[in-house]
């Protein structure tokens, strides 16, 4: 009798553990610093239910002769006058309860003008530090980064 209660209570222990540390779909939002500490990205819930990302600041939001960062590696030569500044990075992610992750969606890199599926989530319930991880076809073939969360817009 007394196991079967010690059983009962750590499985309602363990339980209540699991609720505690299940990530909510909206922790993803707000400002996120990327790898390299070069840029900040907003993520946003939109009206549709997805997650989006937008570039809101740069280190070097300048070129070397004083004009503004562009997006000249864009493979669509129409978009390749708008600003770096403002551009949408991360497209249409949804949450996927089950695996605790934002899934589905696609990450722009300016440097290259490629687009890349991706899905993002956060480890062992630390939600200051998301991961992000871009790929082509299979995700053990992607590349994974760490942005780092911050609270408010950096000032440029």
């Amino acid at each position: 009798m007394k196991i079967k209660i010690l059983f009962i209570s750590v499985l309602i222990s363990l339980i209540g553990i699991c609720n505690v540390t299940a990530q909510n779909a909206t922790d993803v939002v707000g400002y996120w610093l990327t790898q390299d500490g070069d840029s900040q990205v907003k993520v946003f819930k939109a009206a549709n239910g997805k997650y989006y990302g937008n570039i809101k600041w740069l280190k070097e939001p300048l070129e070397e002769d004083g004009t503004v960062k562009i997006d000249d590696e864009n493979p669509n030569e129409k978009l390749r006058t708008k600003k770096i500044l403002g551009l949408q990075l991360l497209k249409s992610f949804k949450f996927n309860t089950k695996k605790q992750e934002w899934e589905k969606g696609t990450i722009y890199d300016p440097k290259t003008g490629k687009t890349y599926s991706c899905f993002m989530w956060f480890e062992k319930n630390d939600i200051t530090i998301l991961h992000v991880k871009g790929f082509i076809g299979f995700s053990l073939l992607g590349k994974e980064v760490e942005w780092i969360r911050e609270k408010e817009i950096r000032k440029s």
